[in-house]
């Protein structure tokens, strides 16, 4: 039975690991549990700058609404290229599935973010395109076409210097088979297309689709023999991927044909088809199953584009790996050709069997998204692999995923909590932490601390910042504390408000053994203060005291520093007794108890260093070896 029990034990264990272990969570921010990294390097020093842009989801479809308390985990996220966490974006949509979320550099002089949030459970909302800023305010909605399924979660792209953006579509369509050499018959398909709208006003722009431009003989998917489908019917092209040239044409992908379009923007018909039964290209390589296909130049005759090749779907595949590829594609040439000028194979080996997103640097390095579980990498201009990462959890994926660089200004101030810790009123000590959720240059936190609320803030200590939630350690019970947030040129960016510390409801079950009436808070200005000529006696003694440490015949009584902090708490808490009396009366008996305090303190701090002055004493040694206590007594200066 025993051995029973601790198997059942291990295994109740081992679920709470791998359901809580790979998320990280913050005292900051308790709402958020954002996913862990596993990030392995190859050749740091030569990765692009640059943020990771994920938007991590455990299912396609939205859950079902609940009463239930849920902490956010799916939605967009920024990370540096360590795996710590920017931007918790998740709370912005509620915990509602993102895709494609990336960073937007043709809008204006400032960086952008754009994604499309996933549409609702029951249907009420189709989901929507949105672009922010980078204080994280959302700036534009572009919603879903009346007339089409959900927002297409495949694609969200910002032209025109966000003036318009693309977006594949679905709609369903009753279509004859004679295709299939069934003219008596008819089927359902879902037919993939995309729209250009005009980002300001959601005008359709323009507007394309397969139904009677690609024929189902094109499709992977089905065949002649199979049976006739009721709505939404047969997916037969799965459009996953869209982008435009200068000269106006579109670049599309449809998965279940294996095949790459060019679509003219002037009339909509397609211009060629690289890949698939009827390519129009003489090439040397294969592809299927594609995603994220972008044009890297186009000049009418000649073009560059980047996809990735997943070659795999659930059904099986056509390669060993999948690979990125970069197409050189010439039409000015009969018959016109396609080759490969660059390859870049998963780095593991495997297979990307659905998503994915690849994307070459300005610094010429590429970064792929292989979609499951995260796993993404970088590499050289010679596809030389520089890093890999990937979720903790493998209870998570992202559609696609994106570096670049990004300047993230929340407007809201930083969070802070800060508690404290003791069980008398010599050890008590406040631990604060702080995080600014989408700040991405804070190099540097500085730490105030106030005797009351309208006090003066005391500098208290400075950390660098090197986490996304950042501990500060204090002596002493820090009552009303506040942070500042500072750049690398040492400019306070933001300060948080000024947070009172939490502390036990009840004391003496916390563990306190001193006066009953539990701690007093301290006065910040006089603990650093005893704090700064502790460390100045340390330092002007350290030479001295390593001398007596190396000779083993002195010892040290007594611990002068100790009693100057114990010494330093007694004033403190005289001065904040003090304080709150004085609030409480007027102005005549204010003027009276506050010179009074400030001379008693004045008189006990001079006692206190005169006693210093006149009564050190130390062990010397004898002449038998034997510590002698010797008192120095400037009163007798002969002795």
């Amino acid at each position: 039975m025993l051995w029973a029990a601790a198997l059942l034990l291990f295994s109740g264990n081992a679920v709470a690991e791998r359901h809580d272990s790979d998320l990280l969570s913050f005292v900051t921010l308790p709402e958020v549990r954002a996913l862990k990294w596993e990030v392995e390097y190859h050749d740091r020093e030569r990765l692009a700058p640059g943020y990771w842009f994920v938007a991590p989801y455990g299912k396609i479809s939205p859950d079902q609404p609940t009463l239930k308390y849920q902490q956010y985990q799916v939605g967009p996220y920024i990370y540096d290229d360590s795996g710590v966490l920017i931007w918790a974006g998740a709370p912005l949509y509620d915990n509602h599935n993102v895709f494609d979320f990336k960073p937007v550099y043709n809008i204006d002089n400032d960086p952008y973010l754009s994604f499309i949030v996933g549409w609702e459970f029951d249907d009420s909302k189709k989901g929507h395109g949105a672009i922010v800023n980078h204080h994280y305010e959302v700036e534009k909605e572009v919603q879903a076409l009346s007339d089409v399924h959900d927002f297409n979660m495949h694609e969200f792209n910002i032209m025109d210097g966000g003036k318009t953006a693309l977006a594949c579509t679905y709609r369903v369509q009753l279509i004859n088979l004679a295709d299939f050499g069934r003219p008596t018959e008819e089927s359902y398909v879902t037919v993939g297309g995309f729209v250009e709208v005009d980002i300001e006003t959601s005008k359709v722009l323009f507007q394309w689709d397969s139904f009677d431009k690609v024929a189902l003989h094109e499709s992977n998917m089905f065949h002649a023999s199979d049976h006739p489908a009721g709505s939404p019917g047969w997916d037969y092209v799965h459009i996953n991927a869209v982008d435009k040239n200068k000269a106006g044409d579109y670049l599309i992908s449809l998965r279940f044909t294996d095949t790459i379009y060019l679509i003219s923007g002037q009339d909509g018909n397609i211009v060629w088809r690289l890949g698939g039964h009827e390519s129009d290209f003489e090439q040397d390589f294969t592809f299927s199953k594609q995603h994220d296909v972008k044009f890297v130049s186009s000049n009418g005759t000649h073009h560059v584009i980047s996809f990735l090749n997943n070659a795999s779907d659930e059904r099986g595949s056509d390669e060993r790996v999948s690979s990125v590829l970069f197409i050189e594609l010439d039409t000015s040439v009969v018959p016109m050709t396609a080759k490969v000028i660059k390859r870049i194979n998963r780095p593991d080996s495997g297979l990307t069997r659905l998503r994915g997103s690849a994307r070459p640097l300005p610094n010429g390095n590429v970064f792929i998204g292989w979609s499951e579980r995260g796993y993404s990498s970088e590499h050289a201009s010679n596809g030389e692999l520089l890093m890999t990462a990937r979720f903790a959890s493998d209870r998570y994926s992202t559609y696609r995923s994106y570096k670049g660089e990004f300047t993230g200004r929340p407007t809201a101030p930083p969070d802070l909590v800060a508690s404290v810790y003791g069980t008398h009123d010599e050890d008590m000590t406040t631990i604060i932490h702080v995080s600014w959720n989408g700040a991405t240059d804070v190099v540097q936190w500085k730490f105030y601390a106030q005797a009351y609320d309208r006090g003066q803030p005391v500098l208290i200590g400075t950390i660098n910042k090197t986490d996304f939630e950042t501990m500060f350690i204090a002596d002493g019970y820090m009552d009303f504390v506040s942070a500042e947030a500072i750049d690398a040129e040492g400019n306070v960016m933001h300060t948080s408000e000024i947070m009172r510390t939490q502390s036990p409801s009840d004391w003496k079950a916390a563990g306190w053994v001193g006066s009953d009436s539990g701690p007093t808070y301290d006065d910040p200005s006089i603990i650093v203060a005893a704090n700064a000529h502790t460390d100045s006696t340390a330092e002007s003694t350290s030479d001295e005291a390593a001398e007596l440490i190396n000779d083993s015949t002195s010892t040290v009584s007594g611990d002068h520093s100790s009693a100057q902090y114990a010494d330093a708490k007694e004033v403190a808490k005289a001065v904040y007794k003090a304080y709150e009396v004085i609030r409480g009366v007027g102005a005549l008996l204010i003027f009276i108890l506050l010179a009074g305090t400030l001379g008693g303190t004045g008189f006990a701090l001079w006692r206190h260093v005169r006693a210093g002055h006149f009564g050190r004493y130390q062990h010397v040694p004898s002449e038998e070896g034997l510590p002698v206590e010797e008192i120095r007594l400037t009163s007798n200066p002969q002795s």
